[in-house]
């Protein structure tokens, strides 16, 4: 039942997606994208042991106790997130600087959904997700994204985007790689999804897929869909 359950909540989300998964096939097997429906994944699960019950009346007891142990488990899961996202993780206060060394913090950008990408030119992760930011950065313009690096300096940033033909508006510097201990983020890429009000409300570690960016997007600010596949003109 779980096994099926995981494959279908995969499956259909991979379909609600298609487009993106389209523009990037191999990134269907990312499964560390967070990308299941659950309430599908869920219904297979049940369904599929409905139907072993029928052929082997035997399994009720074992079949019912599990499936009641894992929507309990599922269940204390999603009661505990529902707490985190009560607590009301705010925009830190953090003091960073621009590439053209302007002071800037990121409590000052509150008033619309904003996305929080810490990362560096070092971490092929990073490196391979950047593209994918970016378009978001180009096609979701009601959104705010910064990109925060985590202790290189502007030169490096600069000899880096110039060498991917990369046009990211919010590039910001954390040498000290305060917000990343600020946040408690223990690896990157760490992204952040604050609402307008500039409370937490999301946040992925790991590399982002296209489908998994945009559908992160329409929870944290209702983007109507996923995003385009044609890359973003770069000036």
């Amino acid at each position: 039942m779980f096994f099926i359950g995981i494959l279908v909540a995969r499956l259909a989300f991979v379909l609600r997606w298609l487009p993106a998964y389209v523009a990037e096939p191999w990134s269907v097997l990312r499964i560390g994208d967070g990308g299941f429906t659950w309430w599908a994944g869920l219904l297979a699960a049940l369904g599929w042991g409905g139907w072993k019950l029928r052929q082997s009346p035997g399994l009720r007891v074992p079949l019912i106790a599990g499936s009641v142990s894992g929507l309990l488990a599922w269940g204390a899961l999603l009661g505990s997130v529902w707490l985190m996202h009560q607590s009301s993780v705010e925009l830190p206060t953090t003091e960073m600087t621009t590439l053209d060394d302007e002071r800037v913090t990121l409590s000052s950008m509150s008033g619309q959904p904003l996305v929080v990408n810490l990362w560096a030119t070092w971490c092929p992760p990073c490196r391979r997700e950047m593209p994918v930011l970016a378009k978001g950065q180009a096609s979701t313009p009601d959104v705010g994204f910064v990109f925060v690096n985590q202790g290189e300096g502007p030169e490096q940033i600069r000899d880096y985007l110039q060498a991917e033909g990369l046009s990211l508006d919010n590039v910001l510097l954390d040498p000290f790689s305060s917000l990343m201990n600020e946040m408690g983020a223990r690896g990157l890429p760490t992204t952040l999804f604050f609402d307008a009000d500039g409370r937490l409300v999301d946040f992925h570690m790991g590399e982002l897929t296209q489908a998994g960016l945009a559908s992160k997007l329409k929870a944290v600010a209702g983007s109507p869909g996923p995003l385009s596949p044609t890359p973003p003109e770069v000036p």
